[in-house]
This record gives structure tokens, C-alpha cells and sequence, in this order.
């Protein structure tokens, strides 16, 4: 939409519609001043709600002129609209924010920011209550048609989530040296077609080609840029208490989906104990069975709801206890004691990846030669090989019908 700037100052030129809105702003010393933060949430949660549509900061929205934001202002800006969109829209609204400098009337330079407002996956709240927009204006939703659009977006999400349009992320993030290892000597030659073909790449509403969820969580650097929470939260506590205090090791862990199993891996194998026995000869034994751990973590990511944008795999460790907390209920039909006996997968396409990756863990036991297989072992492995180290069987529990917890208990010094 409006690609160009002569395409984007064109518009301007033709004032606010359903798909542009004009902001000038003003500053009282570093801080600004106007809009109100709660009036520019509601403008920016109405758009998402309605259409992908964009804001534009520094033009009169009445006189279409552009004013600019000085130079000097620019970073301010920026950090007000993010913080609008993270703290005062539910759930956060991530944008494409962009600083484009123009040609004014006079001839002087100028510079707009540019605010690119996807249409949402979700609806959103703002200060004001709920809104969409009509025309060039926002208003709030009556009932029932809020409750059409909560249906509308809820079975949106359900229906392949991971195969949807990420309409904010560029094509370019999608990193070839990430993707090319899905190829296979039958996969198309052109680039594009085989990203469209395996739905690295799919079309939005608009036919604008941009990723999808999975493209971004296996081909992108930093997913998290664009799908908030896609990332592993570790932290390893002294004791047995979730307190700052006793924290021994704390890491975010990002990057694509295989990059943060193998670093969550990894920081499990740092944080645990290994104790020695002599019987007669050495034998180690560690405070976890490692290929539980490796199970679980694969199923965290691979299983989790992506549609929660406020929630996290979390990773905690304890003195006598692992848990791992993954984002969404039990997929379908599926029930805690149903677990190991089902296989459901709520990704399929992530799923499908991530059965293509090969482990990067030499001394894996179980002789795992992918992240993932097909036959639903992966539950089985976990309550077997963990009760078989630590003489407790591991516990599934549901918490608020939105997060799934696991409990590996550690093996006893000897």
C-alpha cells in the first residue's frame, strides 16, 4: 500500500480515508505533548481492527501540509509510538515504523514518519474501549457487531494458525541461508515459488506477498521482532523458590525455532549437577535425563499457541525440579491423561520443519536424527526416561485453561 513516496504523498494530497490517517504533532521540550497517548492508542487499535491501513506523523491532517518532526525529535517519536503500542493497546500492536524524508512545498526538506498498520489477527483494546473505523474516523463498537468480529478473528486463529500472513514483516527477513535446508532435489528452482509452495511466503487480504508465522519462526534471525514472545525465557534459581534473589542464571533465547531448542538444551545441561558414583568405576549421573529435556523442549515450541502474543515458553530451573511453561491449552480434543496415548499437532506446517531439522546433539540418547518425528514418541520419552532417572514421574498440569506446565523432577544426589 503506497509503496512510493510519490504514492504516499499523492494520497496525502487527497486527505484521510479508511486506510490513512494524518497526525501532526506537538513537543513540550523533549517530552510530546499531542496527541494524547490514549487518543493516538484508539486511532492506531481502530485501524488494526478495521484494515491494514497507515498513520502518518507530521502532516496536518486538516490542510494535508507537511509540517515534519525536527530531527532532534525523531528517536522520541519513535519510542512514543512504541511504547503506545506495547503498553496501551491489548494485546500489543507490532507496527512497521519508518522515517521518510520529503520535499515540502517550499523546497525544504522534511521528515514524516511513516506508521504501517497491519490488518489484526486479534482484536484490540485500547484506553477508549473498543473501536473500528469508518471512513476517516474511528467508532466504537456496538455489541454485537464486536462480538461477530471476536468470532471472526477467533476462528481465523484456529484454522492454521502458523500458515497465516505476517503482513508487517519484509519479504527480505527470510534469511535463504535458513530456508535453503527445506529443499529437496524435487523442490522448484525459483526461489519464490518454492518459499510460496512450502508457505514460507503466502498472500495477505490485499495479494501482497509477505512470511508466514513459520516462515518467520524458521527462517527469520529475530522472529520475535515481528510475532512478540516467540522466544524462550531460562532462568535457573538457587533453591527451590521462584525468587530474584536466589536467580544463578537468567537468558532470553531467540532465533529460529531449532536455534532455541539447542540454546534451551544447552542452558539446562550448564545449570543442572552432575554427581559421580563409583561402582567400581566413575559413572556420572546427571540431576535430568537429557533426552526428556530435549523432548520437551521440541514440543514447547513446535506445540505452543502463536496467537498468544503476550505469552512465552518459560523455561525455570530448581533445585529439585525443572518446569517448562508453553503458551495454549491442549490442542482439540486432547486431555492431560490422553497425552501420551494422542498425537495432535496445533502447527502442522511447523510441525512438518521441524521434522526436517536435524538434531544438532551428537550424544543425544535415543539416536534422535531429527527435532522431531512422526510417530508421537515424544510424550512417552519424556514420562519414561525422566521417572526411569529420577524415580518421580513427571506431571502435566493446566493452568487457567491457557498455559500447559511441565514438571521434570531431578534425579537424587546419590
Amino acid at each position: 500500500m503506497f509503496e512510493t513516496t510519490d504514492e504516499l504523498l499523492r494520497q496525502i494530497r487527497l486527505g484521510e480515508d479508511s486506510a490513512l490517517e494524518l497526525k501532526s504533532l506537538d513537543y513540550k521540550g523533549s517530552r510530546i505533548s499531542g496527541p494524547h497517548r490514549d487518543s493516538m492508542a484508539d486511532e492506531l487499535a481502530a485501524m488494526a481492527n478495521t484494515t491494514s491501513g497507515i498513520v502518518v506523523l507530521g502532516v496536518d491532517d486538516k490542510s494535508g501540509s507537511i509540517v515534519g518532526i525536527p530531527e532532534d525529535k525523531l528517536d522520541a517519536v519513535e519510542t512514543w509510538i512504541r511504547e503506545i503500542c506495547n503498553d496501551l493497546i491489548t494485546p500489543a500492536l507490532i507496527c512497521r515504523i519508518r522515517k521518510i524524508p520529503i520535499i515540502a512545498d517550499e523546497g525544504i526538506e522534511r521528515v514524516i514518519m511513516r506508521v504501517d498498520v497491519p490488518k489484526s489477527l486479534y482484536v484490540h483494546r485500547s484506553p477508549g474501549g473498543y473501536f473500528h473505523r469508518i471512513g476517516s474516523s474511528k467508532r466504537e463498537m456496538a455489541p454485537d457487531f464486536l462480538a461477530r468480529l471476536f468470532q471472526q478473528r477467533s476462528q481465523t486463529r484456529i484454522i492454521r494458525f502458523d500458515e497465516q500472513a505476517v503482513p508487517i514483516a519484509p519479504r527480505d527477513c527470510l534469511e535463504k541461508g535458513l530456508w535453503e535446508r527445506f529443499k529437496t532435489p524435487l523442490s522448484p528452482s525459483d526461489d519464490e515459488e518454492f518459499l510460496l509452495k512450502l508457505r514460507l511466503l503466502v498472500q495477505d487480504e490485499d495479494g501482497k506477498i509477505c512470511p508466514s508465522v513459520s516462515g518467520l519462526l524458521m527462517a527469520s534471525e529475530q522472529p520475535h521482532e515481528f510475532i512478540t514472545n516467540a522466544f524462550i525465557q531460562a532462568v535457573a534459581y538457587r533453591g527451590t523458590e521462584r525468587n530474584a534473589a536466589y536467580q544463578l542464571d537468567a537468558r532470553d533465547i531467540a532465533g529460529p525455532l531449532d536455534t532455541q531448542i539447542t540454546g534451551a538444551y544447552q542452558f539446562v545441561e550448564k545449570n543442572m549437577k552432575v554427581y559421580a558414583v563409583k561402582e567400581p568405576a566413575r559413572r556420572d549421573i546427571p540431576q535430568y535425563a537429557m533426552q526428556a529435556v530435549f523432548e520437551a523442549l521440541v514440543n514447547a515450541v513446535a506445540h505452543r499457541d502463536y496467537s498468544m502474543q503476550g505469552s512465552k515458553v518459560r523455561l525455570h530451573m530448581f533445585s529439585d525440579r525443572l518446569e517448562l511453561f508453553s503458551p495454549g491449552t491442549i490442542a482439540n480434543t486432547m486431555t492431560i491423561e490422553s497425552l501420551p496415548l494422542r498425537q495432535v499437532a496445533r502447527n502442522e506446517l511447523l510441525t512438518s520443519l521441524l521434522a526436517r531439522c536435524s538434531t544438532p546433539f551428537e550424544n543425544l540418547p535415543g539416536n534422535c536424527e531429527f527435532l522431531m518425528d512422526k510417530r508421537g514418541e515424544g510424550v512417552p520419552i519424556i514420562l519414561s526416561e525422566s521417572e526411569k532417572l529420577s524415580g518421580r514421574l513427571p506431571k502435566y498440569r493446566l493452568i487457567d485453561d491457557s498455559e500447559l506446565m511441565l514438571t521434570l523432577f531431578a534425579a537424587r544426589p546419590p
